[in-house]
Formats: C-alpha cells, sequence, structure tokens
C-alpha cells in the first residue's frame, strides 16, 4: 500500500490527514496523574463527548518507567490496553499513539499489538514511532540506548514486514522469522500507517522515504518565529520525498485554555506551555496551516482550568474551524 491508498483506504489516516487541510487531536491525559488513580476518575465522559465533535483523533503516549528526574509520568496507563478501551468507547476518531517507542520493544509485540487494535477499531489507528528519549528506562530493558538508532530501523522494517506480507522472512539482530510462521490479524486497510517521531536518529532523507508521514515538535517559546521555523523545516523534508507525494506534518502544543478569548498568547514553563485565549489560538492554527502543518495535537493537562470545561469550548469555539475530514468510514469490527 503507498501513500495515496493510505489516504483514501485508511479510516485513521483519511480522517487526520490531506494535502493543505489541518485537523485537531487531543492527548490524554486530558488531566494529569497526581499520585492517586481515583483523581484520573471522569474523563470517559469528556472522552465520548469528543466522539461527536469536529475533533479528528485522540492521542495516547508510551511512558513505560516513571523516572521522577524527568518530572512526567505520562498517562500512566499502558498505551496499548488505553488504545483498546478507547477503540471500545469511540466510534469515529482515529487513534493515535504519540508515540510507541520502537526501541524497546520487539517488533513482534508491537506488530501484533497495533494490528489488534486497528482491527478492534475498525481501521483507525495511526502509529507514531519513536526511539527513545528517556534514557533511564534503556538499562531496565536491557537495551543500549546509544545503539538505538540501528534498533529503530530494523524494528521499522520487521513491523512493515509482519503487517503487510503474508507469512514473512526477517532475519536482524532481533531474531529470524520465517518456516511459514505468519502474524495475525493484518491492519484493515492492509497497512498502518507509521509516523517518524522527531529525528528518531535518522535522517530525514531516511524519514521521507520510509514513513508515512512526520511528527515533530512545535519549537521554542516565540509561537511565530517557531511557527515559521517549523514551515520551513516542514517545507525542506518535502523535497525529499520521493515523487514528490503527499505525506502529512503533525504537531503538539500544550496550552492553558484562559475564557478570555482575547488572551494573548504567553508561553508557561519555558515554553512548554502556551497560555492563550480562543481568538489567538485560532490565528496560531492558521499560521500552522498556511506553512504545510497537517495536524495538531492539543494537551490540556497542564492548564488552570478544569480539562473537561477546556475541551468543550475547543469543540464549539476552535475544532469546527479546522474539522475531521471525511475520510472512510471505519469497519465494524467483525468479532
Amino acid at each position: 500500500m503507498n501513500d495515496v491508498s493510505v489516504r483514501t483506504a485508511h479510516p485513521g489516516f483519511g480522517r487526520m490527514f490531506a494535502p493543505e487541510r489541518l485537523t485537531l487531536g487531543l492527548f490524554l491525559p486530558l488531566w494529569p496523574y497526581a499520585g492517586d488513580m481515583r483523581a484520573m476518575a471522569g474523563q470517559a465522559e469528556a472522552i465520548e463527548r469528543a466522539d461527536g465533535s469536529p475533533f479528528a483523533a485522540l492521542w495516547v503516549r508510551d511512558v513505560p518507567l516513571y523516572d521522577p528526574g524527568f518530572g512526567d509520568v505520562g498517562q500512566v496507563y499502558d498505551p496499548w490496553t488505553y488504545l483498546a478501551w478507547l477503540a471500545a468507547h469511540t466510534r469515529r476518531l482515529s487513534l493515535a499513539a504519540g508515540s510507541a517507542v520502537f526501541t524497546l520493544r520487539h517488533p513482534i509485540d508491537l506488530a501484533k499489538q497495533a494490528a489488534s487494535i486497528d482491527q478492534l477499531s475498525g481501521g483507525r489507528l495511526v502509529l507514531g514511532a519513536a526511539s527513545g528519549d528517556r534514557g533511564s528506562e534503556f538499562p531496565a530493558y536491557g537495551i543500549d540506548h546509544a545503539a538505538r538508532g540501528e534498533r529503530y530501523r530494523e524494528a521499522f522494517a520487521w513491523f512493515r514486514e509482519l503487517t503487510e506480507t503474508a507469512a514473512p522472512s526477517i532475519s536482524s539482530a532481533l531474531g529470524s522469522f520465517g518456516g511459514g510462521l505468519d502474524l495475525l490479524p493484518k491492519p484493515v486497510a492492509g497497512r498502518i500507517p507509521l509516523l517518524v517521531t522527531g529525528s528518531s536518529q535518522q535522517k530525514p532523507e531516511w524519514i521521507a522515504e520510509h514513513a508515512d508521514g512526520w511528527l515533530v515538535y512545535p519549537g521554542g517559546p516565540d509561537s511565530i518565529a517557531a511557527t515559521d521555523a517549523l514551515g520551513r523545516k516542514a517545507a525542506a523534508w518535502r523535497e525529499l520525498i520521493p515523487g514528490g507525494r503527499f505525506k502529512p506534518v503533525a504537531t503538539n502544543e500544550w496550552i492553558d485554555l484562559t475564557e478570555d478569548p482575547r488572551t494573548p498568547p504567553t508561553p508557561l514553563r519555558g515554553g512548554f506551555v502556551l497560555r492563550i485565549g480562543t481568538r489567538a489560538l485560532v490565528e496560531q492554527l492558521h499560521r500552522w496551516q498556511e506553512r504545510g502543518v497537517n495536524h495538531v495535537a492539543l494537551g490540556v493537562q497542564h492548564g488552570r482550568r478544569p480539562a473537561a470545561e477546556v475541551v468543550a469550548q475547543l469543540a464549539e469555539d476552535v475544532a469546527p474551524r479546522f474539522p475531521a475530514l471525511a475520510g472512510p468510514e471505519p469497519e465494524a469490527p467483525a468479532w
């Protein structure tokens, strides 16, 4: 399956990405873990409401271990278990991982988990693939952090073969697969779109050739300058794509959305969080769209207001300006 058929046949990808269009997603959790799992309760209702809104996608993260020095626990839940729950509680939203750490898990397990989620969701899975930025996790897995770039390429190739080929024959440092063995299920549309995250220790030329899209970070605390820089980066990368075919660029932003729509963008925590009103946010999203960004995942967990209230405001005042696309309808799970 090539990039054109991914866009036209894959329900999750088609809802999120098209040339010169921008759609919106929500990063989970909507409010953070603060030492007690009971405090995470209540997010299901907001998620189910988002499923009937113009939002295009829900995003989960893959943070296997809590490192107090890193200061971010992620969503706490295992991403595959969480995605299975989301598949059962939503019908329309694309389910995206930003991103699965391809270097820490064997690609057989990654492929089995991803294809299962894709089938159970009717073809809604879009998978970000990362090489891992938390060096403290690698010794726990017995994996050399310095060699993660090569391991990433191997895992990436294995994943493609396992999910897209019947009874593949594969051999590398990760193992040998063959003898008529196969991995089931296969993806609904024949392919699970892979978005390379950041550089993942790879050259831009490799990403342009092998990825279905690119998930990149938004930049520094000056939102306009960072957006311009991201636009130049996206344009330069697209010049490397074989045949000039369309491949999407996605990014994310953590926001502290204020009640006053006129609040100008103000960077907090060194630019990690952007305090902003809806008027300036819409302007910022338009700038991203004009510069070639196709999807923005918004995180609200670091804001001061109740997250459910913020999501409702985004769904009413912002998402309709950047609605999900009319891609292929998800298939009903066969089971």
